[in-house]
């Protein structure tokens, strides 16, 4: 299936509104992902690069031009990529608008200058994942390899990764990296997946948003 993601950005509207949905029906879109900045994760760490991403909407196989119109009635900011989806760890998942009982941080990730695309791409894919996955306490890791960008004046976005992670991970960073109140293991956890991180470029030019997550079937014939 093809796969677009929207970045949006300033004060955002409501992406639950139901009134937004049938138009996001009638633009083709059978399937809507909602990751957006609420209170639910206020607390959770942020990493801005320039305007603070506040919501990241997914959806698959619809004509990005109707949609990007809709979107743009509850955002004035939007950016669009299509990508190519990995599904490294297949989350939980229910298609009826509950919030996922996680915290959901969404990296956007650029590829350095000094890193060829393929082996940028055999970096993360290959020797970083494992390490993200066996660092943390992560049950659901998405990939999103940008192929194209469907906005005229979008930013450089290489990749956008949504990782899921105990909602006490938000405050706790045991529960975040999984290493059950242990000190030492933390420490170790943290410099392991920290030397890779450095080793994509992620530990700089990197805009980390956390997010609640909510899954809608706008097509009832999905189930």
């Amino acid at each position: 299936m093809s796969k677009n993601v929207f970045l949006l950005s300033g004060t955002i509207g409501d992406l639950h509104d139901p009134a937004l949905h049938e138009r996001l029906a009638a633009a083709g879109v059978r399937r809507l992902q909602v990751n957006v900045d609420d209170e639910h994760v206020a607390a959770a760490m942020r990493i801005p690069t320039g305007e603070p991403v506040r919501a990241v909407v997914s959806t698959w196989d619809a004509d990005p031009g109707p949609v990007l119109d809709a979107l743009a009635t509850v955002a004035p900011t939007v950016h669009g990529w299509r990508v190519d989806e990995r599904r490294r760890l297949d989350p939980p998942e229910s298609w009826d608008g509950s919030r996922a009982d996680a915290l959901s941080n969404v990296a956007i990730l650029r590829r350095p200058d000094e890193l060829a695309h393929a082996e940028w791409l055999r970096r993360w894919m290959v020797e970083h994942t494992p390490i993200a996955i066996r660092t943390q306490a992560t049950f659901g890791y998405v990939q999103n390899v940008v192929l194209e960008a469907l906005t005229p004046d979008a930013p450089r976005v290489d990749a956008i990764v949504e990782e899921l992670f105990p909602s006490t991970g938000a405050t706790d960073m045991h529960a975040f990296y999984g290493s059950g109140g242990d000190d030492a293991e933390l420490h170790r956890r943290l410099t392991e997946l920290m030397a890779s991180v450095a080793r994509i470029g992620a530990d700089r030019d990197l805009d980390l948003v956390p997010t609640s997550r909510y899954l809608y079937a706008l097509d009832q014939t999905l189930g």
